[in-house]
């Protein structure tokens, strides 16, 4: 019984991310040793106590439990495990490691210098490739590859395989930029700079060794930045055709926090299903739109920018022209004007919105909670500090963890997350439009 004890409290540690309490350790130990009784097998008894662990709500499910903050009256602050439990899977989306855990012990965690050891700690750990990387894959709706399927006929080279590398490309690219190099955020939206496979060379028709290796697009390519890679070309078209709507509402979406509206009920799709044929490329058929009085309001700030994609065809592949027509892939952000791919990376990169985007997301990321007009303040300081800092990911990430605001609960703010590497998806925050 001591020995399972003694094991039992280890293990249980470590998957609840704080001590075992005797009130819950007792049972497991008697239930070990009922079961080790019967079968005389000591390991078949920690067995069954191991596997009523593993499914148990304290091992499955993030709890935020919290005390009274003693400097604010009315408040709540994270407990010390809390803490440790909600720094770690947003930085290293894992749980707390041992030495994480003996800080919340030790009371560490609890002091402003211990706890910015602590971070400071975490984020020069290779683990946090590993919650740079979760975050970008949740915010850039990346588990929806999973069930992404490009029509055979249309594109055979955009393979499940291919697909894969598509989204690994874009996640190196991202770590590489924005972690190791230390870079701008914003040049991820013009950099030439990326990673290349074999499956991909055939799509991007470059030439690629075996194995992953950084790549550089050539200076007068047309690819730049992530808006041209297949990653979000591809998941954001038909599975036989390209589509300026899905791209443009993605970006205004996605990396600008502009809500788009959904399409008003009833709408008459059929003019676009089965255009006339004379109307050989997109802008021609998306005049549809302009002329819809239901449609234009909507499409007007949706079609221009998705226009600009439009020499790279659903499954991400250059084309010169559709339909025989030669394409025009001029449009506009906001007032600034692009002739091309390239252009718009250069306007989303200039636009005002993009670094507090980046902020809200983040930020509504690792509090696992939704921003709300409350947060305002603290996310127009943090994005300040952002740009003040060349737009650099690792200081935003040290900015956000060291708010006050990250160790506060909201009141009635019920944080109770499934999953040990699963976070709320984006998509489940309902987020406020930036300022």
């Amino acid at each position: 019984a001591d020995c399972a004890s003694r094991f039992l409290g280890a293990v249980g540690r470590l998957w609840y991310r704080r001590p075992v309490e005797a009130a819950r350790l007792g049972p497991l130990v008697a239930e070990a040793g009922q079961v080790a009784g019967q079968q005389k097998d000591f390991y078949a008894g920690l067995a069954v106590a191991l596997e009523g662990m593993l499914i148990s709500p304290q091992a499955l499910y993030i709890v935020d439990t919290t005390g009274a903050d003693p400097a604010h009256a009315g408040q709540r602050l994270l407990d010390p495990y809390a803490t440790a439990s909600r720094l770690s899977f947003f930085l290293w989306n894992s749980a707390p490691d041992d030495e994480l855990l003996r800080a919340a012990e030790s009371g560490e965690l609890a002091t402003r210098a211990g706890f910015e050891r602590q971070v400071d700690r975490m984020l020069a750990s290779a683990r946090l490739e590993r919650g740079v990387r979760a975050f970008f894959d949740d915010w850039l709706g990346f588990n929806d590859f999973d069930a992404l399927s490009k029509d055979a006929t249309k594109y055979p080279q955009i393979t499940g395989a291919a697909l894969a590398d598509a989204r690994e490309q874009t996640l190196r690219t991202i770590y590489d930029e924005l972690v190791v190099r230390d870079g701008d955020y914003r040049d991820l939206y013009t950099t030439r700079r990326t990673f290349m496979s074999m499956n991909l060379a055939a799509v991007y028709g470059v030439a690629s060794g075996p194995a992953w290796a950084p790549y550089e697009f050539a200076a007068d390519s047309p690819r730049s930045g992530l808006l041209t890679q297949v990653s979000f070309l591809a998941a954001h078209a038909h599975p036989a055709r390209s589509s300026v709507t899905r791209r443009g509402k993605a970006l205004r979406e996605v990396f600008l926090c502009q809500t788009v509206p959904q399409p008003p009920p009833n709408v008459d799709f059929s003019k676009l299903n089965d255009p006339d044929p004379s109307l050989k490329t997109a802008r021609d058929r998306l005049k549809v739109h302009s002329t819809n009085p239901t449609c234009a309001g909507c499409h007007h700030i949706m079609d221009p920018i998705g226009l600009g994609l439009e020499h790279f065809d659903g499954g991400g592949a250059w084309r010169d022209t559709e339909g025989g027509a030669t394409l025009d892939t001029s449009g506009e952000l906001d007032g600034q004007a692009f002739t091309d791919a390239r252009g718009l990376g250069q306007a989303l990169h200039d636009h005002p919105s993009l670094p507090s985007c980046l902020v809200n997301r983040v930020y509504a990321y690792g509090t696992g909670g939704p921003v709300s007009a409350r947060d305002r303040a603290t996310l127009d300081a943090i994005t300040r500090r952002f740009i003040s800092s060349g737009y650099r990911f690792k200081p935003l990430l040290r900015d956000i963890v060291t708010d006050e605001s990250f160790t506060h609960v909201r009141e009635n703010a019920q944080r109770r997350h499934s999953g040990a590497i699963e976070l709320p998806t984006l998509a489940s925050l309902a987020t406020e439009n930036p300022p």
